[in-house]
C-alpha cells in the first residue's frame, strides 16, 4: 500500500476521504478534487503507423473545414488536452484507494504496448465510392449469469444508399458499460449512448444525406469528440454519482473513426489476426506498462477493474481517439469487459471468423461468456467491412 500511495501521490492514511462512486467491478474518478500530475496518453499500436496521402485527402474531402480550423488528421491518436490534469478517485478506506489519482505515465509504456511489426494489420487506402456489398453488423447484450440488471447500453446503425451520388456506406456503433450502483449504472450508460447517437446523427448523418461533400460542419472525428463531451455533461447532470465507459466507432466506406474511454474494448479482426485498437484506462494496465506487473500477475490482480478515467466523473474529459483504414472483409468488434475478461482474444477472433454473420458472432460470444460464468453484463457489436 505504501508503494501505491507513493505511485499515485496519495496522502497519508489518516487523510480525509470522500464517499466512493463505484460499482461492484469498477472504481471510477470523482469530480470533487484535483491532482497535480498531468497524464501523458500513449498512442495505441494502430495509431503509430505511417500516414498516407490518401487518408489525408479523404479527411479533407469528407468534411473540409471552413478555413478557421485545419483539416482532420490522417490516422493518428490526438491528445490536444494532455495539459489537462485528471482528477482523483475519492474512496472510503479499503475501497480501491490505490487508484485515488490518475496514474503517472510509464516511461516504457509505448514499448510495453506496441505490437511486433509482423502482427500488425496493413491498412489499405480509403474507399470513397459505394461498395458493391453492404456494411453488415450484429449486436447483442445480456445481463449475464450472476447480475440482476444490465448496466450496459449499445447502439448500432448502418446506412447504405444507391443514388447518383455514389456514396460509401456509413455506420455508427457505440458500446457503454455503466457504473454507480443499481439504476445509476444503467441510466448513465443509456444517457451516454443516446446523447452520443443523437449528436452524431444530427451533426454528421443528416448533413451527409443533404450534401456528402459539405464543408461547413465539423469533421467526423471532431463530431465524435464533441458528442463524447456532450454525453459526459449529460451524465454529470442527469445521473449524479453515476459513470460509464464509452467506445464509439463511426465508419465511412472503409475508414473508421474511434473515440474511447474506460475499459470497454474495440478490436480489429482480419484473416487470422486480432488487434486491440483501444487502451484500457485501468490501474492494472498502467502497472503493466510500468513493468510493475506481469501479464500473469495482472490476471489475478485484486483491483484489475479499477478505472482512472470514465464518462460522467470529471467535467473535463479526455478521450482516446484515432482514425484507421480497414482492410476489405475485415471485422471490428466492440465489447464490454463482460466478454474480454473471460474469453481470450484468440478465442474471440476464432469465433468471429467462424460465424457466418456478424449477428451469429455476437450471439455465440455472449453464450460463451455465460458458459464461462457470466459474472458481468456482456455486450458486443460486430460489423464487417465489404470485400470491395
Amino acid at each position: 500500500m505504501d508503494f501505491l500511495r507513493k505511485l499515485f501521490g496519495q496522502p497519508s492514511q489518516d487523510s480525509k476521504r470522500g464517499r466512493a462512486n463505484r460499482r461492484a467491478t469498477h472504481v471510477t474518478p470523482s469530480r470533487t478534487q484535483r491532482v497535480n500530475m498531468p497524464i501523458r496518453e500513449e498512442a495505441p499500436p494502430a495509431a503509430q503507423e505511417a500516414e498516407t496521402d490518401a487518408e489525408q485527402e479523404f479527411a479533407e474531402t469528407i468534411a473540409p473545414n471552413d478555413g478557421a480550423r485545419s483539416a482532420e488528421p490522417a490516422p493518428t491518436v490526438e491528445n490536444p488536452d494532455d495539459e489537462l490534469e485528471p482528477e482523483p478517485i475519492e474512496t472510503e478506506p479499503g475501497q480501491g484507494s490505490a487508484a485515488a489519482t490518475e496514474p503517472p505515465p510509464a516511461e516504457n509504456a509505448a514499448a510495453a504496448t506496441e505490437l511486433p511489426l509482423q502482427t500488425r494489420i496493413p491498412a489499405p487506402k480509403p474507399n470513397l465510392r459505394r461498395q458493391r456489398e453492404t456494411l453488415t453488423y450484429g449486436i447483442a447484450s445480456d445481463v449475464g449469469a450472476l447480475r440482476n440488471n444490465n448496466e450496459d447500453a449499445c447502439f448500432g446503425m448502418q446506412w447504405h444508399s444507391i443514388t447518383v451520388d455514389d456514396r460509401p456506406d456509413f455506420g455508427l456503433f457505440v458500446v457503454a458499460d455503466g457504473m454507480g450502483g443499481h439504476l445509476d449504472g444503467e441510466r448513465a450508460s443509456g444517457v451516454a449512448v443516446q446523447t452520443m447517437a443523437a449528436e452524431m446523427l444530427d451533426r454528421i448523418y443528416v448533413p451527409m444525406l443533404k450534401d456528402f461533400n459539405a464543408g461547413s460542419g465539423p469533421t467526423i472525428l471532431e463530431a465524435l469528440v464533441n458528442a463524447s463531451e456532450k454525453a459526459n455533461r449529460a451524465v454529470i447532470k442527469r445521473v449524479p454519482g453515476g459513470g460509464t465507459t464509452l467506445s464509439a466507432v463511426a465508419v465511412v466506406g472503409n475508414l473508421a473513426y474511434l473515440v474511447h474511454v474506460g475499459d470497454s474494448r474495440a478490436y480489429l479482426l482480419h484473416e487470422d489476426k486480432i488487434e486491440q485498437l483501444t487502451t484500457d484506462h485501468t490501474l492494472v494496465q498502467r502497472l503493466i506498462e510500468m513493468n510493475e506487473l506481469t501479464l500473469e500477475e495482472a490476471a489475478n490482480y485484486p483491483q484489475k477493474n479499477v478505472l482512472y478515467r470514465a464518462i460522467g466523473q470529471n467535467e473535463q474529459l479526455k478521450m482516446e481517439r484515432m482514425v484507421r483504414t480497414l482492410p476489405p472483409a475485415s471485422k471490428v468488434l466492440i465489447c464490454t469487459d463482460g466478454l474480454w475478461d473471460v474469453v481470450e482474444d484468440e478465442t474471440i477472433q476464432t469465433v468471429a471468423a467462424e460465424a457466418e454473420t456478424p449477428q451469429e458472432a455476437c450471439d455465440r460470444l455472449v453464450r460463451l461468456a455465460n458458459d464461462r460464468g457470466g459474472a458481468d453484463n456482456i455486450s458486443v457489436i460486430v460489423f464487417r467491412v465489404p470485400r470491395e
